[in-house]
């Protein structure tokens, strides 16, 4: 089935690659990586399916599950794993569940994206519920483990989602949403950590930012709820609430300290001139959205 994948064709553009320079490689390289956010426009529509769906999922206190293998599974873990340190999403909140553990992380483990059973037990330990969301992710859109996980999932009620990089894929029969960004043949061929892997991270990161921001976790464009837990972020608390209100650095460091290291509660804080307690009920009252805390219809009575 491997030749029907343009994934695994071979590009023709460099079929002497081994002949070129080292400069001529890397143009070559950036040539062809050009072409991917071309090949990620194409599929918007279906990612903004994907990201209403996904916030419907934590609003409801659901999770976000990314499941694949190899470098697959290694960009899910990553995207997964930023959210807490740049939304404060709670651990958990966002997963990413790759073939073979945590071990396949930094070595592979041979066989385990070949089973389908794996996909769908690892699902089970996690406890799998119909308020939680299941994004497959498979550059050639054949994973048995993503496959088993999703066949699962649609079993119990579960969304589901896919992302592969090739038409028609296979994994797209078990999502009720599939993203395809077909970014054609590798430099190297067969190598999808290349092209297809980029794609893969740029509608990650789409899905992510986007369904966090609709959680309420940015104002404007700032990351208001960033976790100020080394001394660079609380440096950028700082300056996200002097940003977000026009304040000097001295008067946001004051109602950063003020807010207790509450950033959100700071902005609202500094643009409302009212107390700690009024801002944090605002901001309860609201859900987190800063925009919403501001309106005074919110004002308590």
């Amino acid at each position: 089935m491997l030749d029907k994948l343009t994934t695994e064709a071979r590009n023709t553009k460099t079929t002497n690659l081994d002949k070129m320079s080292i400069y001529e490689i890397l143009r070559c390289m950036n040539l062809e990586d050009r072409s991917v956010p071309l090949a990620v426009e194409k599929e918007l529509g279906k990612i903004e399916q994907v990201v209403k769906q996904a916030i419907r999922s934590l609003h409801s206190g659901g999770r976000l599950i990314y499941m694949g293998a190899g470098t697959s599974g290694r960009l899910g873990v990553l995207d997964a794993v930023e959210c807490v340190p740049t939304f404060s999403s709670p651990p958990g909140q966002v997963i990413g569940l790759i073939a073979g553990g945590d071990r396949a992380l930094i070595e592979a483990v041979e066989g385990a994206e070949d089973d389908e059973q794996l996909g769908e037990s690892d699902l089970i330990t996690s406890q799998l519920t119909e308020k939680d969301y299941v994004i497959g992710i498979a550059a050639s859109g054949r994973t048995p483990y993503v496959i088993g996980g999703l066949r699962y999932a649609r079993k119990i009620g579960v969304p589901t989602a896919s992302i592969s990089c090739n038409c028609d894929a296979e994994i797209s029969k078990f999502a009720d949403v599939a993203i395809e960004v077909e970014t054609g043949p590798e430099v190297l061929t067969g190598s999808t950590r290349l092209k297809a892997g980029t794609s893969q991270k740029m509608v990650l990161n789409m899905i992510s930012t986007a369904s966090m921001i609709g959680q309420g976790k940015i104002y404007k464009n700032l990351m208001v709820d960033v976790q100020p837990t080394n001394a660079k972020l609380v440096e950028r608390s700082k300056r996200i609430i002097a940003e977000a209100t026009g304040a000097d650095l001295a008067t946001a460091e004051k109602y950063y300290a003020d807010s207790r290291q509450n950033v959100k509660a700071a902005i609202v804080m500094l643009l409302l001139h009212c107390p700690l307690s009024e801002a944090l009920d605002r901001l309860r009252l609201t859900d987190g959205f800063i925009r919403k805390a501001l309106n005074t219809e919110n004002q308590q009575n």
